[in-house]
């Protein structure tokens, strides 16, 4: 008699758990303390940039009008300047029929609260007639990260794309317009022969807040990089411009975290936008893409989510916590819908502004997104399907 009225009493108690909130699904999805998030999209305002067909410039390698960003506009870097928020977004241009067999630039959009852009009619960074050429064409300059410094230097990573290697440049800016190109950035390292004719991209600098302003700070005395896709590693630097891999005992490239069978990173664990330093340690966001045949069967076989992961800012080799599940995945019509069929939430550009957090994203490989988060307003990651 007992056992039964201790049945009925737990199945009751369970329902009024469940009727209260207390084991739901939203209480699953709450982002652990040390996380950014969630984000919300704004009602009614995305996506915030579109290919156009009506702009133009003469392309330097042809020698031709091209409309440069005439087919996608994705993958966008952002950074602020001034009172303002620049967006650096790849754009395709015609040329090629399928994603990386055309040529990439990146145009530049300005806005004043996040959501309205003004563009600048031609891009302000494409492969041209320089030292970088046999680097970057004809493929283009791809995927954008962008950070500034405390005097003001703006640093992108970029992947130059000859269509026969990826690599990593780095370029620098005094108004994110006219830049100055370095070139790889491997390409003086020590351990350049582990990586520099091998595919390598995706690459997140450390930055921190002081006084409201987001730039790039040193650990442990050097500049810190997380970069790439098929894991993520780690790079230091003394002048923001030469980079040197971390390398175990051996000699070897140090993977930090790799894709995870069953998950939504199960096939690529790419690097997102900057990652930011906090009182709980370096948090970094980054792209998780998921395997068709061992990743998780809740989302869409190839699509690419958003997770972070959490590193001891002492140690930034250290992973102290890391999302089972993303914070933010394709949900809306044009992140599923685009020339990345599978559905793309692409994460790249993260600014500090006006005492918020907004994330830049590519939808779909097509447009440009953006999710915002307020710290003083927490909200629930995306929710599972």
């Amino acid at each position: 008699m007992m056992k039964n009225v201790f049945s009925r009493f737990s199945i009751g108690l369970l329902f009024s758990l469940i009727a209260l909130g207390c084991v739901s699904q939203k209480k699953d999805r709450d982002l652990p303390d040390w996380a950014f998030g969630g984000f919300v999209r704004p009602e009614g305002v995305n996506p915030v940039i579109s290919p156009v067909s009506g702009t133009s410039f003469l392309d330097p390698m042809s020698g031709k009008e091209v409309a440069w960003e005439d087919n996608d506009t994705f993958n966008p870097g952002a950074a602020v300047k001034g009172d303002s928020i620049i967006v650096l977004y790849r754009a395709e241009d015609k040329s090629g029929i399928a994603i990386g067999h055309r040529t990439s630039r990146l145009g530049y959009a300005a806005t004043k609260d996040g959501i309205h852009f003004d563009r600048k009619s031609a891009p302000v960074f494409y492969p041209a007639d320089d030292d970088q050429k046999e680097y970057e064409w004809p493929g283009g300059t791809e995927d954008p990260r962008v950070a500034v410094t405390e005097d003001g230097l703006y640093v992108m990573f970029y992947t130059q794309w000859n269509r026969q290697v990826p690599r990593l440049g780095v370029a620098t800016s005094r108004d994110l317009i006219s830049w100055e190109k370095h070139g790889p950035i491997f390409k003086k390292a020590v351990h350049a022969d582990k990586i520099f004719d091998k595919s390598h991209k995706s690459a997140s600098i450390v930055t921190s807040v002081n006084k409201g302003n987001q730039v790039i700070t040193k650990v442990n005395g050097k500049y810190w990089m997380y970069w790439g896709e098929h894991g993520v590693y780690g790079a230091t630097s003394d002048n923001l411009v030469d980079w040197e891999p971390v390398v175990d005992e051996k000699g070897e490239l140090q993977a930090f975290i790799s894709p995870r069978k069953g998950y939504f990173d199960s096939s690529l664990t790419e690097c997102g936008p900057p990652a930011v330093m906090t009182d709980k340690g370096i948090v970094l966001l980054y792209n998780g893409k998921n395997d068709p045949e061992n990743g998780d069967v809740r989302f869409n076989k190839g699509t690419y989510s958003a997770g972070q992961v959490l590193f001891d800012k002492n140690d930034p080799t250290k992973v102290l916590g890391r999302l089972d599940v993303p914070f933010l995945r394709p949900m809306e019509a044009f992140e599923k819908s685009g020339q990345y069929v599978d559905g793309t939430v692409f994460i790249e550009g993260l600014v500090f502004f006006n005492d918020k957090w907004l994330l830049y994203y590519g939808c779909a490989d097509s447009k440009v997104g953006v999710a915002i988060y307020d710290p003083q307003k927490p909200v629930n990651a995306d929710p599972l399907p």
